[in-house]
């Protein structure tokens, strides 16, 4: 539970750099640099421990796995600079429904009742809190886009969770940054225009960000099953609306109080609960 945590608000300052660098650069670049970056950061632990120790046990499962990383990232950049973040924040907590079902059907989770009800409560939490802030702003269509990267986000973290079998959570987390580099390359190039010196400041910062959130995830998937993980991700809007009133100044208003002790309320409970059944 604390891994989840941990990267959900690593993720949290991730997406808003992303999405300010995506105003400024296109998309698809910003996309294929933030993984770029991403391997930079690793490297050097790569080559002090030996490449052969980061050679992985399923090559073809990490292939699959960038592959469909990629698809679902490509959907969601697209989509980036023309959904608001109180949207973009509620789309993403359709996540946890996706993989929660998918660990049930493809991974063989048990289908625990209490985990359905802690992911039900975390979701009414979340709505209490985005509903107000709303709009029709790059509504329609480009949240439909990005609503359909939900799924495949989905499908790449119940790969990952198969991939902990064998391989460390380092190796993962170095290989999907080989794989998504390599997949989203051909897309940053029709448009490529080169960041200036801050802007590979804040690139390197979204590698160092996203490989730790990603780290922890995956140390996360390894340790207990993937549907007992979910319910977390919805705390993930505190540290959304926190980063909001430190960096931009926004005052959270009533509901997203109220929505945060719903959330609140719901991850305590299960984890206490996933502690006593371990």
């Amino acid at each position: 539970m604390a891994w989840m945590a941990a990267a959900g608000l690593l993720f949290c300052v991730l997406n808003a750099i992303a999405r300010r660098l995506t105003l400024e650069i296109d998309p698809f670049q910003t996309q294929f640099l933030r993984y770029l970056a991403g391997l930079v950061v690793l490297l050097p632990f790569m080559l002090r421990t030996g490449l052969a120790a980061w050679r992985p046990h399923d090559l073809p499962g990490q292939a699959w796995r960038g592959l469909v990383h990629t698809v679902g990232l490509l959907l969601w950049f697209w989509a980036l600079p023309h959904v608001p973040l109180a949207d973009m924040t509620a789309i993403g907590f359709t996540g946890p429904i996706f993989i929660m079902a998918g660990a049930v059907l493809f991974l063989g989770e048990p289908m625990v009742r209490a985990r359905w009800v802690a992911a039900g409560i975390g979701f009414l939490g979340v709505m209490i809190v985005v509903t107000p802030q709303l709009s029709a702003v790059g509504g329609g269509f480009w949240s439909l886009v990005m609503l359909s990267s939900s799924p495949l986000f989905a499908a790449s973290f119940l790969i990952t969770k198969a991939l902990t079998r064998r391989d460390r959570p380092a190796v993962i987390v170095a290989w999907q940054a080989i794989t998504v580099a390599a997949f989203t390359l051909p897309f940053a190039i029709p448009g490529w225009t080169w960041p200036s010196v801050t802007q590979w400041g804040w690139f390197l910062l979204t590698g160092l960000l996203g490989s730790a959130g990603h780290w922890c995830l995956t140390e996360a998937f390894r340790i207990a099953d993937v549907s007992a993980t979910q319910p977390v991700k919805f705390i993930d809007m505190v540290w959304a609306a926190a980063l909001g009133w430190l960096v931009f100044a926004e005052v959270p208003a009533t509901t997203t109080f109220a929505g945060a002790a719903i959330i609140f309320a719901a991850t305590t409970w299960i984890a206490r609960r996933e502690a006593t059944r371990r």
